[in-house]
């Protein structure tokens, strides 16, 4: 495995992060999550292979993720040497100010996420998409509050426009609260579009760029045709990338590039992802132990030049989508 800082930041961060979305308790929506029992050997083995990074939110599985992250990272882990980002913004329970940005809910999700994990501290806490009904300054001020507190270490963003982020950096640094060091977004093979605006912001800001979905929920791994549990259940699927001429052939670039390589199409996506200069680390998503052993191996995968724009040739503007 290989580290970076996260952005400006000084915090160390493995090149792959561990989306720990798919586990917690299934749902209707969420079939494919995995109970406690199939979850802890691959978070297992993902501290084994030097992995230090996982990322889970409030609202995944609703609040069971974080009790299961929490727990096997005690058993697994130095907590000193991992880094656990959790979020914060979809209601994790019913009620008046169950959700959004705002410092009630803020202040009251920050600990019952803490008490989730066990941890006396969340070394990235994100805000999990913008909230329009909250000022931005009064979420600002909550999160530089829950860092002088000692609840978190540093704080990031997720998707959201390009010029939302800007005014939280600029808002930040105008009053002397704490800043925003990661961006959490939408980016992918499928979806480029966070490369004309968000990318560049952030390579000049400093920010450590994370991208959920790099594998665009599995289209980038499989054949056009091929129905999956989740494709069928997640809705999100179809919505997000069955959208431009450009993505069929997009798909069929990597399994050519898969096959010439000899390696899982998993790999070749991921290692696409990682030679651009503003990513730190993807979230990768895993429900089986060959999903994690891909990723591990797309960090020691370089492309050429050559491949790289053959897999980029036919993408064609999308529609901004994820938030």
């Amino acid at each position: 495995m290989k580290y970076l800082k996260l952005g400006n930041s000084g915090l160390d961060v493995s090149r792959i992060c561990l989306g720990c979305m798919s586990f917690g308790e299934a749902s209707a929506s969420h079939t494919w999550s995995l109970d406690e029992t199939a979850s802890r050997p691959i978070i297992k083995c993902a501290v084994e292979a030097g992995i230090t990074f996982f990322d889970t939110a409030n609202g995944y599985s609703k609040g069971s993720s974080e009790e299961i992250v929490g727990r096997a990272l005690r058993d697994f882990a130095n907590r000193d040497e991992i880094v656990i980002a959790t979020k914060v913004y979809y209601p994790q329970r019913y009620g008046q100010n169950a959700a959004g940005l705002s410092r009630k809910s803020i202040m009251t999700e920050v600990d019952a996420s803490l008490r989730r994990l066990g941890t006396d501290y969340i070394d990235l806490y994100q805000i999990h998409r913008w909230d329009d009904h909250t000022t931005i300054e009064e979420t600002l001020e909550a999160l530089h509050d829950i860092v002088k507190a000692g609840k978190a270490r540093y704080i990031g963003a997720s998707s959201m426009f390009a010029w939302q982020f800007s005014k939280a950096l600029y808002t930040s640094e105008l009053k002397g609260w704490t800043k925003f060091v990661s961006m959490q977004n939408h980016y992918n093979l499928l979806n480029r579009e966070e490369e004309r605006e968000m990318a560049p912001l952030c390579l000049d800001q400093g920010i450590g760029i994370i991208p959920w979905s790099p594998l665009a929920r599995g289209r980038l791994t499989r054949d056009w045709e091929v129905v999956t549990e989740r494709t069928g259940a997640d809705e999100r699927v179809t919505g997000l990338y069955d959208t431009a001429p450009g993505d069929r052939t997009i798909v069929e670039r990597v399994a050519e590039i898969a096959a010439e390589r000899e390696v899982s199409r998993a790999q070749v996506a991921l290692a696409w992802m990682l030679s651009k200069p503003f990513i730190t680390a993807p979230i990768v998503g895993t429900t089986k132990p060959q999903h994690l052993e891909d990723a591990i191996a797309a960090v020691d995968l370089p492309l050429s030049s050559d491949e790289i724009a053959r897999l980029e040739e036919p993408y064609t503007p999308h529609p901004v989508m994820g938030f």
